[in-house]
Formats: C-alpha cells, sequence, structure tokens
C-alpha cells in the first residue's frame, strides 16, 4: 500500500518531511521576532541586556520564545490547550527546538542538561488529560539529548493565570510551587507555552537557583511582547 504523505498544518498541502508539520513556505509565514533582549525577550534596541535587565534583572539567565502571540501561533497554542489538538506538539516542539539551536550558536544558551515544564495542578491535568508544557518538553530533551523530569509540582490550584493583572499573578503564585528533585549544578531548561508577565516562570526559576542550579533558561512558544 501507498502511505499518505502528511499535510503541512497550515496550507494543508503534503509535506515531503512528515514529522516537521510545516511547509517551508508557512514557516516563513510565522511572524518574525523584532530586535529583542536575550534575557527578558522584550524589545530591545540590539543583541544585548536592555535597559531593564541590567537594572533588575529577571530570576533567570535567557528566554527564548518562537514568536509574539500572534497568528498562527497563537491558534495552534489554544488548540493544543484547549481543543486537545495534541498531534500539533511535534510540529510545535520543533519551531521552539529550531530556535534554541540558534540561541546556542549566537551563545546565550549553554548545554543544557535537564528540561522541566511548568506543572499543572493535578486536578486541571486531570480535567484536560495532559500537560501541554510537558507534551513540548518531553521531546524537546530527546532531541537535546538531555534527561526531562516532572520534578516541579504545582502545590494548589489558584486562580487562572490569564484572568489576573500582573500584581495579581504574582501573588496568586506565592508558594504555588515545589520542588521534587535535586537540580544542583545543573543547567536546566523550564518549558511553558505561553509567557505573559513571567510571573510563572519566574516563581519557578526562583526556586530552581536556590536550590543550587547553575542556571535556568527559559522556552515557550509566544511571549507577549
Amino acid at each position: 500500500m501507498l502511505s499518505i504523505p502528511a499535510l503541512c498544518w497550515l496550507c494543508r498541502l503534503p509535506l515531503q518531511i512528515a514529522r516537521h508539520g510545516l511547509c517551508s513556505r508557512c514557516v516563513q509565514l510565522i511572524p518574525a521576532l523584532p530586535a529583542i533582549c536575550p534575557c527578558c525577550a522584550l524589545p530591545a534596541s540590539g543583541t544585548r541586556l536592555c535597559g531593564r535587565c541590567l537594572r533588575r534583572p529577571p530570576p533567570w539567565h535567557s528566554l527564548t520564545c518562537v514568536s509574539d502571540y500572534l497568528p498562527p501561533l497563537s491558534d495552534w497554542v489554544i488548540q493544543l490547550k484547549f481543543s486537545r489538538a495534541t498531534a500539533l506538539r511535534v510540529m510545535l516542539a520543533r519551531l521552539l527546538l529550531l530556535k534554541l539551536l540558534n540561541s546556542r550558536r549566537v551563545n546565550l544558551t549553554p548545554r543544557i542538561d535537564l528540561v522541566l515544564s511548568v506543572p499543572l495542578h493535578r486536578r486541571r491535568a486531570w480535567q484536560r488529560g495532559y500537560n501541554q508544557a510537558e507534551l513540548l518538553a518531553k521531546p524537546l530533551a530527546r532531541w537535546l539529548g538531555c534527561e526531562y523530569r516532572a520534578g516541579v509540582r504545582r502545590r494548589r490550584r489558584g486562580l487562572v493565570q490569564h484572568a489576573l493583572r500582573a500584581s495579581a499573578r504574582k501573588k496568586n503564585l506565592r508558594g504555588a510551587f515545589s520542588l521534587e528533585m535535586p537540580v544542583r549544578g545543573r543547567h536546566i531548561l523550564l518549558i511553558d507555552d505561553v509567557v505573559t508577565t513571567g510571573s510563572t516562570v519566574a516563581e519557578i526559576s526562583r526556586i530552581l537557583l536556590a536550590q543550587g542550579a547553575a542556571s535556568v533558561h527559559i522556552g515557550c512558544l509566544c511571549h507577549t511582547l
């Protein structure tokens, strides 16, 4: 029997390499990032640390994102998160991998030896059936040749973050996470689907560094600019 080639998630034409998920033309349709700071990934005038990070650096060492929260990427994130479109996970993880490898080439991140994902509270994970950040993190760890662990636990549910303002997000996350494994001396990549104010990844980064992590680097699909 002849195998039916996979289709591009965007233009729906057959793909030469099915696992890529997007054809080379549609990859170019993902909105390009402006010049951003390598640490906070917010708009900056060049490739060096921005004034914000020089004055008050975030509790991580670098942040890599694929794009701003714009279509088509934002549409795929919503489908993955709320519509059980888990088949998107490999294509989306590959987009993030390409960004991470480019960051490594320009020496913005060291060699990662541990990948973690931002956890969901067990009740929310049960309702959804999966953790979308974990679906992205597992293939990334395999491609990067390092370990993946579900090493961070969400101890209490709290309110939904995207419904809160920045100050309320920080308060909502105090004491929400605990570390379930030793991380001393390790270079860690923490994966989330979307970073908005950065409150969630900041809280987890503080815990990791307080427990002796050598460095913490954030990877996400979308970062609201």
